[in-house]
């Protein structure tokens, strides 16, 4: 029998304990992050981040007013700073319609808003998500590449892509969205831990589940 969703996360917050995410100091912060960090590591997303708190403090009306290619030079070391640079405006040029009431937002959209935000430059489904989840207060399955990679060796089926097994699978209904948070955060640090390709350590408290290679 696959191990259910639920069980998985009691396993690993047993053993890894909470993981304290997303890691910023505002709602803002976690936006920029979520649109650097794509396609890149989180250290060169970090880079980018501490260079436009430098020059901005972060502040939402300041980053939409900066010339375009000004806020490029300031993330150039997340990559991809050119696309980047023009997402973060058109997110925050969205988001001021609202005055960064994400309630409102929410509230304003409400079952629409994924479909809302994929709508915007730079917000695939993984990025909607994350926004979902670390910015609505909505509950989610994430199910990026390390979360695909564990299922998989769980035994779950339809982990070939985020759509299909976004499709496919849901979280527990009794899942509030601080055990979407803990959980997206375990699997992504599980699998950061893990199958990084470095090392050969064995899960061992998951070791009556997986089937270790």
């Amino acid at each position: 029998m696959t191990l259910s969703l639920g069980d998985l996360y009691k396993k690993l917050y047993a053993h890894m304990g909470p993981q304290y995410w997303w890691p910023a100091e505002s709602k803002i912060e976690i936006i920029i992050g979520a649109i650097l960090v794509q396609n890149t590591n989180w250290r060169n997303a970090a880079y980018a981040i501490e260079r436009l708190a430098q020059e901005t403090d972060l502040d939402p009306y300041r980053i939409t007013r900066l010339p375009l290619e000004t806020l490029q030079t300031y993330i150039k070391s997340s990559g991809f700073y050119k696309n980047k640079g023009r997402a973060i405006h058109e997110v925050f040029q969205w988001l001021e319609q609202f005055d960064y009431d994400y309630d409102e937002i929410k509230a304003h959209y409400g079952d629409a808003l994924r479909q809302q935000l994929l709508s915007l430059r730079g917000v695939g489904e993984e990025t909607a998500d994350v926004l979902l989840v670390y910015i609505f207060d909505g509950v989610e399955l994430i199910p990026d590449s390390y979360t695909r990679r564990i299922l998989s060796k769980l035994g779950y089926s339809n982990t070939e892509s985020y759509t299909k097994l976004k499709r496919h699978i849901e979280l527990p209904e009794h899942f509030s969205n601080q055990d979407a948070n803990e959980f997206h955060a375990l699997l992504d640090n599980f699998g950061k831990n893990y199958f990084n390709g470095k090392t050969e350590t064995r899960y061992t408290f998951l070791d009556d589940d997986f089937i270790d290679d």
